[in-house]
């Protein structure tokens, strides 16, 4: 049965769109965009090519981060007064790393029933094709002060899984000495331009990737791995590794020890247990 807006229930429908390729949406996201009395986008130029394409005509309102808190009580008089209105960004799934969130919590707290749709992600199609492991953390876009980001990456460095960041053509040169810091010894993808013509898979390790001769062009999507072990084992036991230990070894069984040290330093499960037992023989 073909949706419309009376059979439509009323409230915000959280709508994805095509992450490049515009022909990526879904039959269900087009039949409420188009029987929606609005559409909150970020920017109406870019919305207009897609609504364009399926010959959608609702209304559209420009609700962007520099008006969204601007606009939040329209928007929810809009809906208490029983209006349906999708709420969609420029790519991708709205309040993930683009506005959104700050309307859906309003909703939440006025009790307007959200709806959400499912569709097209950047973050789970870059996961899909990395070959890393498939438990990932969303970090979203690099903050811009300088001691934010060098805290945020000491506390992703010890993360075992992979990870998943945004980043700017402009920026991604700034942001590599970064990651060769924080995570040497993981692999890396660089995804372009995904589902587009010049879309591009850039894989390496991380302490051989160097900054890109020629800048490049179009949206990236940055996916870091899991920890490898086998990175570890050049890695030796500082003294206050070895300090901690001989701390613990008579109050912690040495598998709870090797777990503690291995959690927060590069260095292998088998070097860790290895002096833990020796360590525990001596005494």
């Amino acid at each position: 049965m073909s949706l419309n807006s009376k059979n439509l229930k009323k409230g915000l429908y959280v709508v994805p769109t095509p992450i490049g390729n515009l022909s990526d949406i879904t039959h269900r996201a087009i039949e409420i965009l188009n029987n929606s009395n609005f559409i909150l986008c970020e920017d109406t130029r870019t919305s207009k090519n897609l609504l364009r394409k399926y010959n959608i005509k609702s209304k559209l309102i420009s609700n962007h981060k520099f008006n969204e808190k601007k606009n939040l009580s329209k928007i929810i008089e809009l809906l208490k007064g029983g209006s349906i209105i999708s709420l969609i960004s420029d790519a991708g799934t709205p309040g993930v790393s683009d506005p959104g969130a700050l309307l859906v919590r309003e909703c939440i707290k006025n009790k307007i029933k959200i709806i959400p749709i499912p569709g097209a992600s950047a973050v789970t199609t870059s996961i899909s094709v990395s070959g890393f492991s498939d438990k990932f953390f969303f970090y979203g876009f690099f903050p811009e002060k300088l001691k934010i980001l060098k805290e945020d990456l000491e506390r992703l460095s010890i993360l075992n899984s992979s990870i998943v960041f945004f980043v700017s053509p402009k920026k991604l040169n700034k942001i590599i000495p970064f990651l060769r810091t924080y995570f040497e010894g993981r692999k890396i993808l660089i995804c372009r331009e995904i589902s587009k013509i010049y879309e591009e898979f850039t894989r390496s390790s991380v302490s051989e990737l160097t900054k890109f001769e020629q800048s490049l062009k179009g949206e990236l999507t940055i996916v870091i791995s899991e920890i490898i072990d086998e990175k570890k084992t050049s890695q030796e036991l500082s003294e206050s590794d070895k300090s901690i230990i001989k701390d613990m070894i008579n109050k912690l069984s040495i598998k709870e020890i090797t777990n503690l040290i291995y959690s927060k330093s590069k260095i292998s499960k088998k070097k860790i247990y290895t002096y833990c037992l020796q360590l525990k023989n001596e005494n």
